[in-house]
């Protein structure tokens, strides 16, 4: 490798082996050296694709495969290989990203016939559970709020809402005076696609959004006031979702929660407490308004999770062994 890119990399690609391996390393090192000079990449990123590249021409070698002439099936075996060597996902992405750059940039020059990395598929990043709120937690987000002020009258009852309905932030920033039906005791949401469902509201929920209906909105209500929208700014406009974030936010600081509290936690917390309460995933699908059914499965995990908890708990030998 050149004094450039060995500078950065604190290591050379191995020359032992075959003049095959040696033409291979020069070429692995001319490609190195150009994502260098294009300035495209991070140096430590530079630095990460050579060590990557370095393993990849070790195992090449140990496994009799000529590199310029690999099939998609061999590097699907390298991928095993990482796989199996119990690289994380992150570890193998970069690695794969660098013998992508390296094969395309190989087939531009002229020195393989074909690519074989182009249709070589990333494995999935596994998905990190959502975090749901304990009982304590919401109330102590809920309790937050200065409900002596129209803006607490408000803030309550948006985060009444969401933990009533499980609704996305901007469910909550599109919501009208008229959507909330009383005598009913639901409310009208329109979510991705403007799709529209019907959610049920529990009383509690239902009594913080009348009392701010009475007591608060008309005070925000200013001249020039949407007339529509159900909540309002203190400058009398419909409450956009970043300021609904930003809102939920303040409040969750105050209440002392961590910054993994986030306005989608309410969703998760909603539909957690469904499933734990014995609700199909269905209609845990329905009310949280996700298209595809296997959106909705990641919650019966937190649910899971929370019955464990509460066995635990409950259980005479519960804490053992902890």
């Amino acid at each position: 490798m050149s004094a450039s890119v060995e500078g950065e990399s604190g290591r050379g690609l191995s020359r032992e082996g075959t003049e095959k391996d040696t033409s291979f390393s020069l070429l692995v090192e001319a490609y190195l050296n150009r994502i260098s000079r294009l300035g495209n990449y991070s140096p430590n990123t530079v630095r990460g694709y050579a060590t990557d590249l370095d393993a990849f021409c070790r195992w090449a070698r140990r496994s009799g495969v000529e590199p310029l002439d690999i099939t998609h099936a061999q590097l699907r075996s390298y991928l095993a290989y990482l796989v199996s060597a119990r690289y994380g996902s992150s570890t193998i992405n970069r690695h794969l990203s660098a013998i992508r750059g390296l094969y395309a940039w190989l087939l531009r020059e002229g020195h393989t016939k074909k690519d074989a990395a182009a249709a070589l598929a990333s494995p999935r990043r596994p998905k990190s559970l959502p975090h749901a709120l304990t009982d304590e937690e919401v109330s102590d987000l809920l309790d937050d709020c200065d409900e002596d002020t129209p803006v607490g009258l408000r803030d309550r009852s948006v985060l009444e809402l969401m933990y009533a309905t499980g609704a996305r932030i901007s469910e909550v920033s599109g919501l009208d005076v008229r959507d909330i039906d009383f005598s009913q005791g639901q409310a009208k949401l329109f979510g991705k696609g403007s799709k529209e469902r019907i959610v049920p509201v529990y009383a509690v929920a239902l009594d913080k959004i009348k009392a701010y209906l009475q007591l608060g909105r008309p005070v925000l209500s200013t001249s020039g006031a949407d007339e529509a929208a159900l909540f309002l700014s203190t400058r009398g406009r419909r409450m956009s979702a970043d300021a609904l974030r930003t809102m939920f936010e303040r409040h969750a600081l105050r209440a002392g929660l961590g910054p993994h509290v986030t306005p989608h936690s309410m969703r998760h917390t909603f539909a957690t407490e469904l499933l734990s309460g014995g609700a199909d995933l269905r209609s845990v699908q329905e009310l949280l308004g996700h298209a595809d059914l296997s959106t909705t499965q990641i919650y019966t995990h937190l649910s899971v999770e929370r019955l464990k908890d509460a066995a635990r708990q409950a259980h005479p030998r519960g804490g053992e062994g902890d």
